[in-house]
C-alpha cells in the first residue's frame, strides 16, 4: 500500500543521537510511531527523541549500545520487544567512519568499520525479520552512501562496508517480499549537520542541485520508503544529483 499509515507501529532506530538520525526519529514522532532511539555515545540527543514523542502521546525509550559489541544488536532487540513490543520497522543507522588512505588502514579500524556498519545491521535484521515474515509486515531501510558505488573519499574500509549492505538487502529482500516485508536502503551524501558532514575540499558548486543535503531531506525520503509496500529491493541515491544512477 503506497502511503500506508504508520501510526502505532513499532521502530528500532539505531544512530538516533546523529543529525539524520535526530530528523528521521522526529518524523517517525511525527507519523506516531512508537520508536526505540538507540544510540551510542550521546545520549541527550536520543533522550531529548523520547521527551519530544510523549509530549505526543507516544511511548518511546532511548537504548544505549556499543554495535561493534557483537551482543549488542541482539539485546537493543530484546529490550524494544519487551518495552514497545514487536520491531515493525527496523532502520539501522548508525555508522562508523574514519577517513583514511588506503595505505594508512590498519586491521583495528578495518574491523571496527565493518562491525558497525555491516555486521550490526544485519545482525539487527537478523533478530527481526523472521517475527516480521510471521505478522506478515515488516520494514528494514538501510542506511548506505554513495561510496558503495563510487569508493567515496572515506577509505575502502568504509566503502567496502556500505557496499556489503547492498549484498544483504538484495539477499533478503528477494525471501521476504511475498510476506510483507521490504528490504531498502538509502544512499545519502554530501550532507550537512551530520558526522559526516562534506568533506573539507567538496564545496556545494560540485552538486548539481548547487547546495548541500539537509537531513530533513534524507529523512523525508526515509518515510515515502517506509509507507511504501510495493518498493523493495532497491538502494535510492539521495546526493543532489552527484552520482545519477
Amino acid at each position: 500500500m503506497t502511503g500506508m499509515d504508520l501510526a502505532g507501529r513499532v521502530a528500532l532506530l539505531t544512530g538516533a543521537s546523529g543529525g539524520i538520525g535526530g530528523a528521521l526519529g522526529r518524523r517517525l514522532i511525527a507519523a506516531g510511531v512508537r520508536t526505540a532511539f538507540a544510540y551510542g555515545t550521546r545520549a541527550h540527543e536520543a533522550e531529548l527523541l523520547v521527551t519530544e514523542a510523549g509530549e505526543s502521546g507516544l511511548d518511546a525509550i532511548a537504548l544505549s549500545g556499543d554495535l561493534a559489541d557483537p551482543e549488542v544488536p541482539a539485546r537493543l532487540v530484546a529490550e524494544t520487544v519487551d518495552a514497545l513490543g514487536p520491531v515493525d520497522l527496523l532502520i539501522p543507522n548508525a555508522g562508523y567512519a574514519v577517513r583514511q588512505a588506503y595505505t594508512d588502514v590498519d586491521l583495528e579500524t578495518w574491523n571496527l568499520t565493518i562491525d558497525v556498519n555491516l555486521r550490526a545491521p544485519f545482525m539487527l535484521a537478523q533478530q527481526v525479520v523472521p517475527a516480521m515474515v510471521e505478522r506478515g509486515f515488516g520494514r528494514v531501510l538501510f542506511i548506505s552512501s554513495i561510496a558503495a558505488f563510487t569508493g567515496g573519499v572515506v577509505g575502502p574500509h568504509y566503502a567496502a562496508s556500505k557496499a556489503g549492505l547492498h549484498g544483504v538487502l538484495h539477499f533478503l529482500a528477494a525471501r521476504v517480499a511475498s510476506r510483507g516485508v521490504t528490504v531498502n536502503a538509502l544512499a545519502p551524501a554530501l550532507i550537512e549537520d551530520t558526522a559526516m558532514s562534506p568533506a573539507l575540499g567538496v564545496g556545494p558548486h560540485a552538486i548539481p542541485v548547487g547546495r548541500f543535503g539537509r537531513p530533513e531531506e534524507v529523512a523525508d525520503l526515509a518515510m515515502a520508503v517506509l509507507r511504501n509496500g510495493y518498493l523493495t529491493n532497491q538502494v535510492v541515491s539521495v546526493d543532489g544529483g552527484s552520482h545519477p544512477r
